[in-house]
């Protein structure tokens, strides 16, 4: 029984490097003759793929094997007689138990490799397929059957197509990385598509706006106290609404006095009234936001610009501003209308209490009466607030500007505003209000605590262009009423 279980496990083995010494040309000479002899005379044989290190490593174990049946051969042919059969048998047993479980263990083995080299081959041809319809002339032929090449040389061509492949997903995963640092260059840069200069002459040109639409109203008007009762409710509405936006101060002056000789104060009027609307219009995030959500954005705005790098909250800022936009199409229009709406009604008021009379559906003490008049006007100076809204949001990133205006009932401070009447005399009195709107630079000076590793520092304002303001004293350089 010994003999035909010694017989049974050779053969398995024989068969097992046949095999072996097919799918390698390398193990080809270690086999059996009787192997050899028949793969080399079969002409039928077909040219396989190599398979990589392990296949030698098992032709190893393989040999390994046979070298310790032979040793079980001699020992059952010298040791019977001195050993007892039931020992030997056991330990027979045993060995063959443990080659069994090798070789299971081997084919295993193989059957992941010849999976994993399909998977390869297949891969490889994909590839070589991708790069020569890309690329024909510079990418090798693969291996083709009968064309009576070497291994060596098929293996040579194989690395030179991987080399090839390596390179060409270095510079694809290049090109990517170029492309998205492109993409990102315009908010991780300082580099702004705006300057400084360009901006302070933006807004001086909108100042010459509000200043051509003040005057050419107050020309136009006609103003009489007798028109209307001062006491009607229409005009004590309209004196309540603009002592709200206004000022109470500016509110009164403009209803007790008699400007059909003098309309200066009109025209001051209206001027402040457009500055007014323009700044505040720019003070939120996002210009015709929703004012909850708006302040929400501000104040995380506000806590990035102090806590992280210009460059990074300069980035967050452009970001945001776009999407919100994106995601909201019609809100440029939306915020270009309602401004413009804001500044006929309050403009209609001021010259309504001023003492313009209500005649007609035209008149310019009514917001129909100004949109006929001015409506192209008044929407380009909207459109151009729209416009500087984006700019400073998304376009410049190195700093922060933004278009201030004073409040009304605040002390005059000559370093940050302009008296409009002071080449007429000493500066005095409470501010009336803002005839022009004045341009603030902000940049944060970035320094690195090395207790924290955090970024800190501080903002350093500079006023690039101070806003010009009315003071009562105007009133002294003005008809009495």
């Amino acid at each position: 029984m010994l003999p035909t279980a010694n017989l049974h496990l050779r053969g398995l083995y024989d068969t097992t490097v046949e095999f072996f010494a097919l799918r390698s040309p390398t193990l080809s000479s270690r086999a059996v003759s009787s192997s050899s002899s028949h793969a080399d005379s079969d002409p039928h044989s077909r040219t396989l793929t190599p398979v990589p290190d392990p296949i030698a490593k098992l032709t190893q174990e393989c040999a390994s094997l046979r070298e310790r049946l032979d040793a079980a051969d001699r020992r059952q042919g010298t040791c019977t007689c001195f050993s007892s059969p039931g020992s030997n048998m056991l330990s027979v047993r045993r060995e063959l138990e443990d080659t069994r479980k090798e070789l299971v263990g081997a084919k295993l083995e193989v059957s992941k490799l010849e999976a994993r080299c399909m998977m390869l081959e297949k891969s490889l041809k994909e590839t070589r397929d991708l790069l020569r319809a890309s690329s024909p002339d510079k990418i090798p032929q693969g291996p083709q059957t009968g064309n009576h090449r070497n291994d060596s040389a098929e293996e040579d061509e194989l690395d030179n197509v991987d080399e090839k492949v390596e390179e060409e997903a270095t510079s694809l995963s290049s090109e990517e990385q170029r492309a998205q640092l492109k993409s990102e260059e315009v908010y991780m840069t300082r580099t702004d598509s705006w300057s400084g200069a360009q901006l302070l002459q933006a807004v001086q040109d909108l100042n010459s706006e509000i200043l051509q639409f003040a005057a050419a109203a107050t020309e136009l008007c006609t103003f009489d106290k007798k028109a209307y009762p001062s006491s009607s409710k229409a005009t004590n509405q309209a004196i309540q609404d603009t002592a709200t936006r206004l000022g109470a101060d500016l509110a009164r002056i403009l209803s007790t006095r008699d400007h059909s000789q003098d309309p200066m104060l009109v025209q001051l009027a209206l001027q402040g009234c457009l500055s007014t609307c323009v700044a505040r219009a720019l003070l939120p995030f996002c210009m015709g936001f929703p004012s909850k959500p708006d302040s929400i954005l501000s104040q995380i705005y506000a806590h990035m610009y102090m806590a992280e790098p210009q460059p990074t909250s300069s980035r967050w800022r452009a970001l945001t501003h776009r999407h919100i936009h994106t995601m909201y199409p019609y809100l440029n229009d939306y915020s270009i209308n309602e401004l413009s709406e804001t500044m006929f009604r309050w403009s209609s008021d001021i010259i309504f209490i001023a003492g313009c009379p209500t005649t007609d559906r035209l008149s310019l003490s009514t917001r129909d009466g100004l949109r006929t008049r001015f409506g192209d006007q008044i929407k380009r100076i909207a459109r151009t607030v729209s416009n500087l809204a984006q700019v400073t949001r998304e376009e410049i990133m190195s700093t922060r500007f933004d278009i201030i205006a004073i409040e009304n009932e605040s002390n005059f401070d000559p370093r940050r505003m302009v008296d409009a009447f002071g080449d007429y005399g000493t500066s005095r009195g409470d501010i009336l209000i803002t005839t022009e709107v004045g341009l603030r630079c902000t940049t944060r000076r970035d320094v690195v605590d090395l207790n924290t590793e955090r970024p800190g520092g501080e903002a350093e304002q500079r006023l690039l262009l101070p806003p010009k303001v009315v003071l009562d004293s105007v009133l002294d350089f003005m008809e009495p009423k």
